[in-house]
């Protein structure tokens, strides 16, 4: 059955994309929900506005993200965490612990969802993780794990680095708005 597409379908089809599907699938999942309609001149017409007018949103949407994607990417980010002799954390540093120390840099909420991890980070070091702040930006950090019981100076050097990251995107972000200002007032 030839369906057009009214909402985003994982594994299916996006928004306006005009598909063969099987009768069934089409009967029993997709025209059900309102997730997809028969493929008339009305419907093609419908869902293309739709297309539209969501590739405008997330045009937008990437727009910001990929000025958070640009604080993110000079930025190293330290967690300590407890871990034994053979450098293996006792626990896990998880997608949700990644995500708080994003949100306390951005100053932005950063939902442990779009922090993509395979698995729990088990082990000291650093490890690249990929952010998805969007379905189209996602960068890569850098997390150095460092084990509680270090030597001072290290993690007093990582405490160091992230506040310093902290300060530069709030002064960063004050520079950007005072040149709008001064704009305004001549």
């Amino acid at each position: 059955m030839k369906v057009v597409f009214l909402q985003d379908v994982e594994g299916s089809g996006r928004v306006g994309e005009i598909k063969n599907v099987a009768d069934g699938y089409a009967r029993n999942f997709l025209l059900p929900r309102g997730l997809a309609a028969p493929a008339t001149a009305a419907a093609i017409k419908k869902a293309e506005a739709r297309a539209a007018a969501e590739a405008r949103s997330q045009a937008q949407l990437d727009e910001q993200a990929q000025a958070l994607a640009e604080k993110l990417a000079g930025s190293a980010i330290t967690i300590v965490a407890k871990a034994g002799s053979k450098g293996r954390l006792f626990g896990s540093v998880t997608q949700a612990d990644i995500a708080q120390e994003i949100t306390n840099i951005l100053g932005q909420e950063v939902d442990r969802h779009q922090v993509l991890l395979a698995e729990p980070i088990k082990e000291i070091g650093s490890h690249e993780v990929v952010i998805q702040l969007t379905r189209n930006v996602q960068p890569t950090i850098s997390l150095e794990v460092l084990a509680e019981g270090e030597p001072a100076e290290a993690q007093a050097e990582a405490e160091a680095e992230t506040k310093e990251v902290a300060e530069q995107t709030t002064t960063e972000a004050t520079e950007a708005a005072e040149p709008a200002a001064t704009g305004e007032e001549e």
